[in-house]
């Protein structure tokens, strides 16, 4: 985050600034912001001088270059084209430093009237942005954040084909991104190909980088102006795994620094508490429950007191009902998100469901209670505070009944209002980074 935003509350008009955006974006539909989030096999392409970058059209090429970043065979077709440059890289090379391919031509300043700052989530299971568009509201962007490679073969291409399945071809396979991909891994029972484990880049999937490059294009888009500011969630530091934040941090502060972006690192469960205690004036408890992670912020009128994260999250439940259910990890992904209720399971599969979830709330809420239980220079709040849980993971029917009741069996340090789960809980993150970026830039 930036440095202004650290030594003392932001200035008034900028908090102003935060606030008017929140509010924008909760009067508009009853809480909805706009999301584009393709529908099954439908890839949109949208000028990407706006809010996304090319879309990834059936048959665009990527060179194998044996670098992590990917090198344009064959142009993806855009709304309107940019200027592309075309090189080619010897084979085991990585693309030379500091160029990008695909990447149009970025502005030195910005059209009056154009509204500056992006906000990104970057999930193990989703990757969300969010920009403030020409009418003040928020429009929400969203990809999953996997993959799924085919064979090259005559039979799958017309197969691609027919369905209008998007895919581009790297290092000699046909390989489908995001939405598409989860649709495909479920219907041929194909485990997924996931750029992050646990909230972090995997350390095990070789093409990690160069597919996440590719959805943060389409999602995210190219800057308006160089050097846009680009708030983007990061993890906290765990309490439950020695794991490190740096290399992570690192590797999309580069990828999105080359995009022609100006970085700035924020942490997830403060970008919550940014999104969704706007009223409170930015004091409260801010959880991001995403799929590698659950991530958990104490805010004091925007300042972070304490952050830290629990290495388990929606990943952990459907690998666990998978294995004792003995099926694939993204087939017990679509039962949970096909519309199961917590408070009312009517299957095997939703009683697992149902287990796992309410073993991992009783897991958090034990750690977030001995983490404040130890820490040191605890804030002392005048006020009784508001928990405030987000992300897709939370999003299940009967998660709020199930949070509130294993609350009440522990003996909570901290005096609490109100427990909620937030009005749009997966696109929280990406506009709580989004309303970071504005408040950083009014200042």
């Amino acid at each position: 985050m930036s440095d202004s935003l650290r030594p003392g509350v932001p200035p008034e008009d900028a908090l102003d600034k935060g606030l008017e955006i929140a509010r924008s974006h909760s009067d508009e539909n009853d809480g909805s912001a706009p999301v584009d989030r393709p529908s099954t096999f439908n890839m949109k392409t949208t000028n990407p001088t706006q809010t996304t970058g090319g879309a990834w059209t059936t048959g665009s090429t990527f060179s194998n270059t044996g670098g992590t970043t990917p090198t344009t065979g064959q142009t993806p077709t855009y709304a309107t084209p940019p200027t592309r440059t075309q090189k080619t890289t010897a084979p085991g090379l990585a693309t030379p430093t500091g160029e990008t391919s695909g990447r149009p031509e970025i502005p030195a300043t910005a059209p009056a009237g154009v509204k500056l700052g992006k906000g990104l989530d970057v999930g193990t299971a989703n990757l969300v942005s969010a920009v403030q568009n020409d009418t003040g509201g928020i429009t929400i962007k969203m990809e999953r954040n996997a993959f799924i490679d085919i064979k090259s073969d005559v039979y799958s291409k017309r197969m691609l084909t027919k369905l209008k399945v998007p895919y581009v071809v790297y290092k000699g396979h046909m390989i489908v991104l995001g939405d598409a991909a989860f649709e495909l891994s479920n219907i041929f029972g194909r485990e997924l190909r996931r750029p992050m484990k646990d909230g972090l880049i995997s350390p095990s999937e070789v093409d990690a980088l160069a597919m996440i490059r590719l959805i943060i294009e389409k999602v995210l888009g190219w800057p308006q102006v160089q050097n846009e500011p680009c708030f983007f969630s990061v993890p906290a530091a765990s309490i439950d795994r020695n794991n490190n934040i740096i290399y992570h941090q690192g590797l999309f502060e580069g990828l999105l620094r080359k995009m022609g972006f100006a970085p700035k690192p924020m942490n997830e469960g403060h970008a919550v508490c940014f999104a969704e205690l706007a009223e409170q004036n930015f004091t409260g408890i801010g959880i991001s429950c995403g799929g590698g992670m659950i991530n958990i912020c104490l805010s004091y009128k925007t300042i972070p007191c304490l952050s830290f994260s629990i290495c388990r999250g929606g990943d952990w439940i459907d690998q666990n009902v998978a294995n004792v259910l003995g099926i694939p990890s993204s087939k017990a992904t679509s039962i949970k998100e096909r519309g199961v209720d917590l408070m009312n399971p009517t299957s095997r599969e939703e009683e697992a469901i149902v287990i796992y979830y309410r073993n991992l709330i009783n897991y958090v809420l034990l750690n977030i209670k001995a983490k404040f239980e130890i820490a040191e220079n605890m804030p002392e709040f005048p006020d009784p505070i508001d928990i405030v849980c987000s992300g897709g993971t939370s999003m299940i029917k009967g998660f709020a009944e199930i949070f509130s009741d294993e609350f009440r069996k522990i003996e909570f340090p901290l005096h609490v209002r109100e427990i909620r789960r937030a009005k749009e809980p997966l696109t929280s993150v990406a506009k709580g980074c989004l309303i970071a970026a504005a408040i950083s830039e009014n200042s």
